[in-house]
């Protein structure tokens, strides 16, 4: 009965349609609900949907307090923050800040200047500037893999934080306000980004989008250091308008080219933002309907000043927390809502948290889980306190569709539904299989860079004794007799840098920098928490596993299934007689239950 790699239920697919394409029909209700309708099955959902789930324990002690003090633990937090700053590798050297565009240009600037990344050009002798073009894949490879630090320690802060709201928020605006560190090539500025998601997603609107448009991962994702009054960019002026606030259809293209003036000469050095004042335009501005002098900060107000704002921003985190469907009028009450406070955020989670609409039942157990919330919600209700490094975080969301740090487009990601087709149904199956039977042949990509045979080629055959020359050629091209483009040709000829060699050196000087990610395994006792738990016969282990990680209920068939194939693991209807041999048959039921698509919903 344990699911395998190589194969999924049919059924399964058809469940998974038959759940997950009910589209309610109710209108929307924010009133309060009463205090004594608070109860577990409320605090199940608030944990799930306000931060990442929880375990039993954690859910009874939730379900014991009044309905304000659960919401206001996920608003206000409990106690002081229990996370930890973020532990830097240093790998940042002064003259990376401002990072080339590319490799040519890096080489271009050295030429021009004489120098470029920190690094002045070799006088004389074999490829002087081979030292610069070394810098610049170093950096490249540096804070790719140091982005994938930054995000497992979010990870981390997601499963064990006592504010959850706090990064549940930071998780949805880092979709709504998209960044994606392959085209900022700057983990601090991911990271700034990230921080100023976590100290101001709960804030005001305002606050929060003023520090958005000025936020350095924004600025140069969005293009801001080529936005000057002679030549105005305008990726930013149409995003803010188009995904950020008020979405299509609310503005005109005379509006985008006005707003980008006003954003002109906005940039940041060194993680500080500046206005250029040479390239930014001062002139008069037309921008929805007001006429004036406007300068980017009075753009954002004027957009803010917009009922639509309000309207499309309320509706997409009540689509994200509540129900991805929503009816225009519903759309319209809530961005009343959010008007009437003011654009503060605390205080509109506040409202929709308590609102009876957040408790029906159509909204219950009706969400599917993003990657990074299906996986953070797992090891939370397997009680761990820190996420394993095998299977490895970033891998497994990336094949679900969810990178941190890496979003597909400005847009971010495409929630609800397009996180479930069959075969990423079957990957969410896989990822619990890696979790309960972590993989002995596991190799950290990160130490060991596989995924770049060509650097790897190259290494092996320097440390063969070869030449630059010959070391470089690419795989499969006969050293002696073999054809070679003419542009690889040509880089072989030229005698200031080699671009293979440089990604090779690159790799070596960035693993050699960046701290490895910790590689540990989830190595709970599932035995042990059944018994602790009094739990006696297959039957019992089954309807816990039930309690502990679903929100929506199995069919007592398929319980009874699973229960029978227990029973037949151990050979026994009696656990506390199997304690010893008990493990693996747990883990296999588990995996089962967990690869379901029930388990997909919270």
């Amino acid at each position: 009965m344990v699911m395998t790699k190589a194969r999924k239920s049919f059924a399964h697919s058809v469940a998974a349609a038959t759940l997950f394409f009910c589209v309610p029909s109710y209108s929307l209700n924010l009133n309060p609900i009463d205090k004594d309708e608070w109860s577990y099955e409320y605090a199940v959902h608030l944990a799930s949907r306000a931060g990442f789930g929880g375990t039993p324990a954690e859910i009874l002690s939730l379900s014991k307090m009044d309905s304000e003090s659960a919401v206001g633990y996920f608003v206000d937090g409990h106690g002081a923050a229990n996370v930890e700053a973020f532990e830097h590798s240093w790998i940042f050297d002064e003259g990376l800040d401002p990072f080339p565009a590319s490799r040519p240009a890096t080489t271009r600037l050295a030429k021009e200047q004489g120098h470029a990344l920190g690094i002045k050009v070799k006088l004389g002798g074999n490829r002087p500037l081979q030292p610069i073009v070394n810098k610049f894949f170093y950096w490249l490879r540096a804070s790719r893999l140091e982005t994938d630090r930054l995000s497992y320690w979010w990870a981390n802060r997601m499963l064990t934080t006592n504010h959850p709201l706090q990064e549940k928020m930071a998780l949805f605006w880092h979709g709504h306000f998209a960044t994606n560190e392959d085209k900022v090539r700057d983990y601090r500025k991911m990271l700034k980004q990230l921080e100023l998601f976590q100290s101001q997603g709960l804030s005001n609107f305002r606050e929060l989008l003023i520090g958005v448009a000025q936020d350095p991962a924004m600025l140069a994702f969005l293009d801001a250091g080529v936005n000057t009054k002679d030549s105005p960019n305008e990726n930013f002026a149409r995003e803010i308008m188009e995904l950020f606030t008020m979405g299509v259809g609310n503005y005109t293209e005379s509006d985008v080219q006005e707003a980008a003036r006003a954003f002109t000469g906005w940039n940041s050095r060194n993680l500080v933002f500046y206005i250029d004042e040479k390239d930014h335009d001062t002139g008069a501005k037309s921008f929805l309907g007001n006429e004036g002098n406007f300068s980017g900060i009075e753009i954002i107000d004027l957009i803010l000043d917009q009922q639509r704002t309000s309207e499309f921003i309320a509706a997409k985190i009540y689509r994200y927390f509540v129900n991805d469907q929503l009816k225009e009028d519903d759309a319209r009450q809530l961005g009343e809502l959010l008007r009437q406070k003011k654009y503060d955020l605390r205080d509109f989670m506040t409202a929709l948290l308590l609102s009876r609409d957040f408790y029906l039942e159509q909204n219950r157990g009706s969400h599917i889980k993003n990657p990074v919330e299906l996986v953070v919600s797992t090891y939370r209700k397997l009680g761990l306190q820190s996420v394993p490094g095998v299977p490895d975080f970033n891998v497994v969301t990336g094949s679900l569709g969810q990178r941190l740090m890496h979003p597909p487009t400005v847009a971010g990601w495409s929630e609800g539904r397009s996180w479930i087709t069959p075969s990423l149904l079957f990957e969410r199956g896989n990822f619990v299989l890696d979790a309960l039977f972590p993989d002995v042949g596991f190799v950290p990509w990160d130490r060991y860079p596989a995924f770049t045979p060509e650097v790897v080629n190259v290494q092996k055959r320097l440390r063969q004794g070869m030449s630059i020359s010959l070391a470089t050629k690419p795989t499969g091209v006969d050293s002696d007799n073999g054809m070679m483009a003419d542009s690889n040709m040509l880089a072989d000829r030229d005698e200031a840098f080699n671009t293979r060699l440089g990604s090779m050196r690159g790799w070596q000087m960035a693993i050699q920098r960046v701290r490895p990610i910790v590689r540990d395994t989830y190595s709970g006792s599932l035995t042990q928490l059944l018994l602790d738990s009094e739990v006696e016969t297959p039957l019992e282990a089954v309807l816990h596993f039930q309690e502990m990680f679903f929100e929506v209920s199995l069919d007592q068939v398929l319980l009874g299934k699973l229960a029978d194939f227990l029973r037949t693991e151990i050979g026994s209807d009696d656990l506390r007689s199997s304690k010893s041999t008990l493990e693996e048959p747990l883990r296999k039921v588990l995996h089962n239950m967990l690869s379901l698509p029930e388990y997909q919903l919270g």
